[in-house]
């Protein structure tokens, strides 16, 4: 056997072993999507989305607190790592060449791969503690810290692909350099960074590990930060783990409209990218 045939063989060999990869990776997928809407499509009716959680042994109910207060945590977590995580990577994109910027980066590039249960015990020392009690504050920082790297990293890779030479033009204009950086440089990044501040959404919207150490549970609505609140991973977590056949047909209901809104918020995000 020459050497073209042997290259041609594991070529085909390599190919092969991708295709079936790629076939698993997906078969894999639907099946988990085909057996969670099999047994949480059952569960969803009006009252799911409209009424709160009703006693141990009442039909009925509801998760309307949990879907509410999954968006409200959402929400107030949005409110801190979106500027900030905008403002680090401008930057580390921009103005980061020293030491500083390295440490800076160093600990953005840390908290990407830190377990969320780490991050809830952190929110849980700082905050819950202090306050004496749970709180929708505690739940959105712990949030906010999932999020945070996520968007530093995404804002400034995309300001990096932003082509020097637009810069160049701007200040050779006699443009101020934070005007540059305001109406040229993020104005020409502003879909991806729009994108990756969607992906993070998605990836902290289903956590529950950090939730249970900070936001925990409400079984009504609130609108107050200073109290727990509701959401829906940790709804499911709690109803998953009881002895209910009721609850538990909750869960699945739950794990449907969580997985539904992951799903969703990534494939728009992805069109949305495509599209810019």
């Amino acid at each position: 056997m020459n050497r073209y045939t042997r290259r041609k063989i594991t070529e085909k060999i390599m190919f092969f072993l991708s295709v079936m990869s790629a076939f698993i990776g997906i078969v894999v997928l639907f099946l988990i999507l085909g057996y969670v809407i099999y047994k949480g499509a059952g569960g969803l009716n009006i009252d799911f989305f409209t009424k709160l959680p009703t006693p141990v042994g009442v039909p009925g109910g509801g998760m309307v607190n949990a879907l509410i207060g999954s968006f409200y945590l959402i929400g107030l977590a949005s409110l801190f790592s979106i500027p900030a995580g905008i403002l680090i990577g401008v930057y580390l994109s921009e103005f980061g060449r020293g030491p500083f910027a390295s440490a800076v980066r160093f600990v953005s590039e840390t908290l990407t791969g830190v377990p969320a249960i780490v991050t809830g015990i952190f929110a849980y020392s700082v905050i819950v503690i202090p306050m004496g009690r749970f709180s929708a504050l505690a739940g959105a920082f712990a949030l906010s810290l999932l999020m945070l790297p996520i968007i530093t990293k995404s804002t400034e890779e995309l300001l990096k692909m932003v082509p020097e030479t637009l810069r160049e033009a701007s200040l050779a204009l006699g443009i101020p350099r934070w005007k540059t950086i305001i109406r040229v440089v993020l104005s020409t990044a502003k879909s991806g960074i729009i994108t990756g501040i969607m992906l993070a959404i998605a990836r902290v919207g289903g956590e529950a590990a950090p939730l249970l150490f900070t936001a925990f549970g409400n079984s009504y609505m609130t609108w107050r930060p200073d109290q727990p609140v509701a959401s829906l991973p940790v709804q499911l977590y709690v109803y998953a783990i009881s002895p209910y056949e009721d609850w538990h047909q909750k869960a699945w209901a739950s794990a449907l409209v969580l997985m539904g809104i992951v799903l969703i918020t990534n494939i728009v995000a992805r069109i949305y990218a495509r599209d810019k």
